[in-house]
């Protein structure tokens, strides 16, 4: 075999055998579902005047604009005051769900509709940052966003450690869950609801006979072929999915850069100068004089923004200056939210770029939360995480996370719908690499990474996966 057939072949065997990014598509997941549910938290009190009947967009006028480009928003299906509360609080309470990292999969499409269904009422309401968030909240649903630091994790842990006494758990809750949704979504497409553009009618309907398909094929084939199939299926559109994460993120970087360039403040190096003055982008007015005082630092500021936004797309390739710049435009949007009073346009777009993040500084992040957690235990606490699983090993870290190409009979923690293995079947012995060991998708040397693929699902083939 010539050289380019292996490297093709290992290209294939990458993309196809396990999900790519778990740690940075976790922390997408909790940036944007915080991102929205402060923002609906903060919102609560003005929520009639934003997408209420108060609104200064009517319904009757929302319905007229829907009616003509066929966006999704389930607001528009009452006009009744009782709807449109439980909507909003509905939104929040999926929030907080997929922050959580409950039942992910379910989530990620429920957070989805409340998004588009607020966003979609309004469309004159928001900034860059809804943007950012609208088109994130469509990607995740094709992320399998909850392998690590989620309850859907943890939920995995302890089956597998469940399954390793010889038990055998049964999840009620993931099946109920489906067909109650199954039945909303009936009722909703028969009642004309769904009426418009397809892309979204048809999404929720393929996630969920998905959804079906896969515990289905778990309780029939075992882990045979058909959920092989399926595996290599979901990992394919979830390495997408993150693809076009990154490149949407360059994409924002690159047009906003080159846009810079053409303006004549910008070439001057004055145009930071100019929103400091605006009184509604100056909560701390003391603050933005400090800064607008000094020329030098203007100059700087403004050409420094235009040298990293044009940059950074083409420095993905060379992982120190990528994260050089990472760091930089992470730094200059928490500026951004402090000094011009715009924090959910910062928080939606630091958490885009969270998908660059070096995997090693991520573990270690991980493993510095669950050591502060641990600080809080009792003396002679026993973890959970630790003990004897089915593999014969403990997770003792709380990630949950594993080999995409599960062998030894483990759950997946973002599965809604999880059945038993099949009758007779023994656990086989677990061949995964170390379950912290997370996929960088940031090519280059890294000093925490050892042997093995990062993958981060510790999927089953004899579970019920989302």
């Amino acid at each position: 075999m010539n050289r380019f057939s292996l490297t093709l072949s290992r290209g294939i065997a990458r993309v196809t055998d396990a999900p790519l990014g778990p740690y940075q598509s976790a922390v997408i997941r909790i940036g944007f579902s915080v991102t929205w549910l402060l923002f609906l938290l903060r919102e609560f009190p003005h929520r009639q005047e934003l997408y209420g009947p108060d609104s200064p967009w009517a319904w009757d006028l929302a319905q007229q604009l829907v009616g003509t480009n066929g966006a999704f928003t389930a607001l528009l299906w009452s006009d009744g005051q009782g709807w449109f509360e439980a909507l909003y609080v509905l939104a929040m309470l999926w929030s907080l769900l997929l922050l959580l990292g409950w039942r992910t999969r379910t989530m990620s499409v429920l957070f989805m509709v409340g998004v588009l269904s607020l966003q979609n009422r309004s469309v004159f309401m928001g900034d860059g940052g809804d943007n950012v968030l609208h088109l994130m909240a469509i990607y995740l649903v094709f992320t399998r966003c909850g392998q690590v630091w989620s309850l859907d994790a943890r939920r995995a842990r302890r089956t597998a450690e469940a399954r390793g006494r010889g038990e055998e758990p049964r999840d009620r809750t993931g099946p109920a869950l489906w067909g109650v949704l199954g039945f909303l979504l009936l009722v909703a497409t028969l009642a004309g609801r769904m009426d418009g553009e397809l892309f979204v009618p048809v999404l929720l309907w393929t996630v969920w006979a998905a959804q079906g398909l896969w515990w289905l094929t778990g309780r029939r084939a075992g882990n045979g072929q058909p959920r092989i199939l399926l595996d290599v299926i979901a990992n394919i559109v979830h390495n997408g999915a993150l693809l076009v994460i990154m490149a949407e993120a360059c994409l924002i970087y690159a047009t906003a850069g080159w846009y810079k360039v053409q303006g004549s403040r910008w070439q001057d190096g004055t145009a930071v100068y100019y929103p400091l003055q605006l009184e509604y982008f100056s909560p701390w007015p003391a603050l933005g004089d400090l800064l607008s005082a000094s020329g030098t630092l203007v100059m700087l500021v403004t050409y420094g923004t235009v040298a990293v936004q044009v940059a950074f797309p083409f420095t993905l390739f060379n992982r120190r200056v990528k994260n050089v710049l990472l760091a930089a435009m992470i730094t200059e949007h928490a500026a951004i939210a402090v000094v011009l009073g715009l924090p959910f346009f910062s928080l939606a777009m630091i958490a885009a770029d969270a998908v660059f993040l070096p995997t090693s500084f991520l573990r270690r992040l991980g493993r510095a939360a669950t050591g502060l957690r641990g600080l809080g235990r009792r003396p002679g606490h026993v973890r959970r995480g630790r003990g004897t699983t089915a593999s014969g090993t403990g997770s003792g870290t709380g990630s949950g996370t594993g080999s995409g190409k599960d062998l030894g009979g483990r759950p997946d923690p973002e599965s809604d719908a999880m059945p038993g293995p099949t009758r007779g079947q023994e656990p086989e012995p677990d061949r995964r690499p170390d379950p912290e060991r997370g996929q960088d998708l940031n090519p280059g040397p890294d000093p925490d990474h050892q042997a093995g693929p990062d993958i981060g699902d510790p999927g089953n083939r004899t579970q019920g996966k989302s």
